[in-house]
């Protein structure tokens, strides 16, 4: 009896993925399936009666995309973008793939499918695309967010981010975190209000390239204008999650009324209409133009500007270098945010960001546009290539060289963060030309005219593409 219920259900649940049409309880009892769901243990081993297959495995014919033929060490970006059946082949390495693939996602990962000789050893996962993260939905079409933490990428233990969204006039509701929030606006406007343990308030409209911290456990509210708003945030610990926010409404619901009442001095039917979980991202009227109409102070005034917690990065000139352009915001100039410091960079095409690591901090990385690939050297003999699109997060721990190279078409437009009050970085270029010539030679069997044309400043961006061969 036991026997013919799981026949039945197992039947029941086969059709249920076939076909979404109901099936009839008087159908199931009629019907007997036939045959054996395992197959006999004859099967099992060597038989010479069993055909054996000779299919052929190979592709009928490689496409090779540029370079692929060579044999290394130049270990240039393999783009693969043209050929219809991309094979992890470089030089006389490597092999033909036999099955069925994602043959879009090895496109977009060409370092990873068909890796330099330069890698080497373990390494562990160092980008994430946003793209593949759970995404948390507002109420009311109001918003999203998505986010990076330890939990999708397990290196960054130092750095978390979210990108969220919110349309015209809707809110993140009133919240606090257990760790500090930096965040760059990447689209649209915002109006942002904090208040300190003072007592001292602050509201700001901050609009796309701008930049706000909130420190640790600060309480704030964020409402997107007229059109609406896009952000970036960073936390300061890599195991935080946006589902650990301290919401206003979860505070107001997890309090009895009584104690509310009492609290506020109010009566009991005030709080009867209060929200019964956290409000998240929900839909408010859009707010006056003039900021001047939302300004509420107390007795303790308004913050001190030495301590703002926004900072208008959009309206900071960038320097140009040989290959790009860059600007950096620290503590230095902003030092409410004194454990966070950023780069932002604009790499041209064929350029790089060139190798360098930094002494004290981890770095956390976003890419707002372009196509490139990141090569870290981890020491130990362990290095890896990894590619980046719009969208993808990267991480690279303290003290690994790296580099960030554009292999695309467009410029790529790179956020650099750091835990840290200064961003600082060392030069691999620079060391080497501030180094005595003889040592350098001795070293690297570098030649006379190669030491005399290293960089004594930080090039940061030094523009592509490969420069060429010149006579001894």
């Amino acid at each position: 009896m036991h026997h013919s219920l799981v026949l039945v259900f197992l039947w029941v649940v086969s059709k249920s993925f076939a076909a979404p049409a109901a099936i009839s309880l008087e159908a199931t009892k009629s019907y007997t399936l036939s045959g054996d769901l395992r197959g006999p243990t004859t099967l099992r081993g060597y038989d010479e009666s069993y055909p054996f297959p000779t299919q052929n495995t190979h592709p009928d014919k490689i496409e090779y995309a540029p370079g692929q033929k060579l044999d290394e060490p130049e270990g240039g970006f393999l783009d693969f973008n043209d050929i219809d059946n991309p094979q992890p082949l470089r030089g006389n390495r490597g092999g033909t793939i036999a099955s069925n693939r994602n043959i879009a996602l090895e496109k977009q990962h060409p370092d990873s499918f068909a890796p330099p000789i330069t890698d080497k050893g373990s390494v562990a996962q160092l980008e994430w695309p946003l793209g593949l993260s759970h995404v948390k939905l507002g109420h009311d079409k109001a918003g999203f967010s998505r986010q990076q933490n330890i939990g999708n990428l397990p290196i960054s233990k130092e750095m978390a981010g979210v990108n969220m969204r919110l349309e015209a006039g809707s809110y993140r509701e009133l919240h606090w975190h257990t760790a500090g929030e930096w965040a760059l606006m990447l689209n649209g406007s915002a109006r942002i209000a904090a208040i300190n343990s003072d007592g001292q308030t602050f509201i700001d409209d901050v609009s796309k390239g701008d930049v706000w911290f909130f420190p640790s456990g600060v309480p704030h509210s964020i409402q997107g204008l007229e059109n609406g708003t896009e952000f970036l945030l960073i936390f300061d610990d890599g195991a935080f999650s946006e589902d650990s926010t301290f919401g206003v409404a979860e505070t107001f619901s997890r309090n009895p009324k009584e104690v509310l009442a009492k609290n506020f001095q109010l009566p009991l039917a005030e709080f009867d209409d209060i929200p019964q979980e956290e409000q998240f991202i929900f839909p408010g009227k859009i707010p006056p133009k003039d900021i001047k109409e939302q300004n509420v102070t107390g007795s303790a005034g308004i913050l001190p500007n030495d301590e703002s917690y926004s900072y208008h990065w959009s309206q900071q000139k960038p320097v140009q270098c040989p290959g790009g352009t860059v600007k950096i915001l620290d503590a230095t100039t902003f030092p409410i945010a004194e454990n966070v410091a950023a780069a932002f960079l604009t790499i041209k095409p064929g350029s790089i960001r060139e190798i360098h690591w930094h002494a004290s901090s981890d770095e956390w990385n976003f890419f707002l546009s372009g196509q490139a690939r990141i090569g870290v050297y981890a020491s130990q003999g362990n290095s890896r290539t990894f590619d980046y699109q719009a969208g993808d997060v990267g991480y690279i721990p303290k003290s690994w060289t790296h580099y960030i190279e554009n292999i695309g078409t467009e410029d790529v437009v790179v956020l650099e963060v750091l835990k840290a009050g200064k961003f600082s970085d060392f030069s691999l270029g620079q060391w080497l030309a501030l180094t005595p010539a003889q040592v350098v030679k001795d070293t690297l069997h570098l030649s006379d005219n190669a030491i005399k044309g290293l960089s004594k400043t930080k090039p940061l961006i030094v523009p592509g593409p490969v420069p060429p061969a010149t006579v001894q």
